[in-house]
């Protein structure tokens, strides 16, 4: 661990502060790759099985160590396994009632001798729950009784008086954070699952999906392969998106751009509008699945530098279209 500098007036530096706490991760990451690894992995096995099993997770703490619990919960929530914060301090006064048989319990107790926790001890034995404890001390009360002991030791809290919980909290929330994404990472969850649980803020429009943004039913400009020029130039007109599908019983015939229309005028003047959808559409336009990601949207417009993407349904039914500038309002990159 790094040496502790003092600042002029005696005290230790800001930096220093956060170099304790980052040498704690770095000594948790050491154990993750040795003797903790076998726990872990224990750990990510019960967690994986209690969504296959539909088997609980609950998890617990009291004070700093509770905060912690509950953004651990909220973490394997965010990214797809049911998890619920049970307050250690109300679970003694009534809220035991949410723990069941064959429940798994994540327990954070850096000490391991916290009152509230032990006092649980006897409800998890006689509901069969599988005790995972998370704290700093293998020979405390709480790591005896548990079925796996996952170790968050410090050599030293980044407090200068090493009484507040600061690196060793810091370490127990990366553990919690590794748990579930190797939890996640495991079942194979993607993007596109983790945009169902996001709908809301930057996040929710990071990953929205295309079907949400698409110009569809009345909006979606389309004609027949027979139908005159003037027409489609009106239909173009209407529905302001500077481009036209071009359908045959629903499914994609082709397409008409804007730029279409400028070399059809290029090359045959006043002739231009003598022509039908069909003699001049793109009968290869790009296309997308309407559950893909806007992201991947955008970045396939940008890379072919077009504006727009019929989307299409699995029976190869046009869906609607989206439109670059409806992706750009997304603040997506």
């Amino acid at each position: 661990m790094s040496s502790k500098v003092n600042s002029p007036s005696g005290t230790m530096r800001p930096s220093e502060f956060v170099r304790v706490e980052a040498a704690a991760l770095s000594e948790l990451a050491l154990r993750l790759d040795g003797s903790m690894l076998g726990p872990f992995t224990q750990a990510t096995d019960l967690l994986l099985q209690s969504v296959q099993n539909s088997r609980r997770i609950i998890v617990t703490g009291i004070g700093k160590s509770g905060i912690i619990a509950r953004k651990i919960a909220a973490t394997l929530r965010s990214t797809g396994t049911q998890a619920h914060f049970l307050h250690a301090a109300e679970a003694i006064h009534g809220d035991l009632g949410m723990l069941a048989s064959g429940d798994i319990v994540l327990a954070l107790s850096y000490s391991g001798e916290t009152e509230e926790l032990l006092r649980l001890l006897p409800t998890l034995k006689r509901l069969r729950a599988t005790l995972i404890a998370i704290g700093g001390c293998s020979t405390s009360t709480l790591a005896q009784a548990s079925d796996i002991f996952l170790d968050t030791g410090v050599s030293s809290e980044a407090c200068p008086l090493n009484l507040a919980p600061t690196a060793s909290t810091t370490v127990m929330l990366a553990l919690g954070d590794a748990l579930a994404l190797e939890v996640s990472s495991r079942r194979g969850w993607k993007a596109e699952d983790f945009a169902d649980l996001h709908p809301g803020g930057r996040i929710g429009r990071r990953l929205a999906r295309v079907r949400e943004l698409m110009h569809a039913g009345d909006a979606l400009p389309q004609v027949a392969s027979t139908t005159p020029m003037p027409q489609v130039i009106y239909e173009m007109s209407r529905k302001k998106l500077g481009m036209t599908t071009v359908l045959a019983e629903g499914r994609l015939a082709g397409m008409i751009s804007d730029g279409d229309l400028r070399r059809l005028l290029e090359r045959d003047g006043g002739h231009a509008l003598e022509h039908t959808a069909g003699e001049i559409m793109n009968p290869k336009p790009l296309t997308i699945d309407g559950a893909a990601l806007a992201s991947s949207a955008l970045a396939l417009m940008e890379e072919r530098k077009i504006t727009s993407l019929i989307v299409i349904a699995a029976d190869g039914r046009v869906e609607g279209v989206v439109h670059l500038h409806d992706l750009w309002t997304l603040e997506l990159n």
